[in-house]
Formats: C-alpha cells, structure tokens, sequence
C-alpha cells in the first residue's frame, strides 16, 4: 500500500477526531468568508495557516501558479473566475493577493524573458508565459536591481503583487467597494528576520511603506516593507 496513501487517511482521520461538535454548522448552509487570498500553488504557503485561523468559512482560498488573478480567455486577459465567485456570490468584500519569497514561477518567467524555454509541460508553461510580460516590464523599470538572480527574483515577487493588484483594481469585473491588499509571504526571511510574516506591500494601490505604515495601527505599522522602494 502506497505510504503517502495511508500517511493522507491517517491525517485525515486525526482532523476529523480533532473537531469540536458542531464544527461546521454555521456554514453548513452558505459561506459568506470574510476575504479570498489568491496565493501561489506552493508546498510552503499554507492559506489558513499565515493568517493564523482555523475557522471554516473564513477565507476563500484559489490559487494558481504565481498567484495571478487572471486567466486567458481565447487570448484576453480576464479576471479568474475562483476569485470573482466569492465576491459575487458569498458577499466577500476584500482580496488578498499574496505571493512568496523565492517563487518558483517568477524564477522561470524570469529565466524565458532573459531567454530560456518554458518549462513543461505545456499546462506549467501557460502560466509562466502569463508572467512573463509582468517580468520584461519590470525589467524595463528602474525598480529592479540585476545584481544577482535571487535578488532579483524577490524583487520581481513584489513588482508581480503590484501589477496583479492594479490589473484587478482595473478591471470592470471588480467592484469598486471590494478592497484589494498585496502581501508577500516572507518564507526565506529576505524582508525581516521573522519568516512566516505576510508584509503588505500594497494597500489599495498604495505601495509606499511609510504611507502604509501611516494608515495601519502602530501595532501593525512593522507589516509594511517593501523591496522595490
């Protein structure tokens, strides 16, 4: 029998033991969560787990491959549909686009704009292909210091938050009363010495940390960093 079979229904088993009577009941019906945190497709972001709750029904929880609130629709870019059913349809009022120290997906998009394949196979290679215009943008710009790729990399994690931010802030297919935030998921300690801290790098287009940091409670004001100014 297959170890990581046995590992996931032993796990399972454990949770289900572990929940208090009566665990879903307030959402057995609906949900209506509080925020929808589109993350990166990563073994070492857990949705839940940075935000420090159990609760279901709390957070509505897509993610892709970068953590990109779009998609491609017969070429046009269009607002994902697992971020737009939550706003829609439970009455979330606020997006929380978060991306990671040292993501993969930003370091291939990376690697194709400064001339590698895409990587395979061709469902992988969608979505990097995606970012990869966000990457030469970036580039373009004189936010982004070249010194070294891991650097770099980080540097381009914050500018993809950025643009995914404006692009759904943009978009007609978002209302303009849902708040949208942009965190980097600090995995590696890059923007502190607290790995784990999810740092608001945008706020509402607001992308200045002292700004940020003015907007938040004094308790809170350490969340705001950036690498880019």
């Amino acid at each position: 029998m297959d170890e990581v079979l046995l590992e996931l229904l032993a796990g399972n088993r454990a949770h289900a033991a572990e929940l208090p009577d009566g665990y879903f009941a307030p959402v057995e019906d609906e949900q209506h969560p509080d925020v929808v945190t589109i993350c990166c497709s990563d073994s070492r972001v857990s949705q839940e787990g940075m935000w420090h709750t159990d609760r279901p029904g709390a957070v509505f929880t897509p993610s892709n491959i970068g953590n990109q609130v779009w998609d491609d629709h017969r070429g046009e870019r269009i607002v994902d549909g697992s971020l737009l059913y939550p706003v829609y349809h439970t009455g979330t009022d606020a997006v929380a686009i978060v991306g990671h120290t040292g993501c993969g997906a930003v370091t291939a998009a990376y690697r194709v704009a400064t001339g590698a394949e895409p990587p395979e196979p061709q469902g992988v290679a969608k979505w990097v292909e995606m970012l990869v215009p966000v990457v030469e943008e970036a580039l373009e710009s004189d936010l982004i210091e070249e010194d070294d790729e891991w650097t770099t990399v980080n540097q381009l994690v914050e500018y993809n938050v950025d643009y995914q931010a404006r692009f759904l802030r943009n978009s007609a297919d978002m209302p303009a009363d849902v708040a949208v935030y942009g965190f980097v998921y600090d995995v590696h300690g890059v923007y502190g010495d607290a790995p784990g801290r999810a740092y608001l790098v945008n706020l509402e287009g607001e992308t200045r940390p002292p700004e940020i940091a003015r907007r938040l409670p004094e308790s809170e004001a350490d969340a705001a960093a950036s690498l880019l100014y």
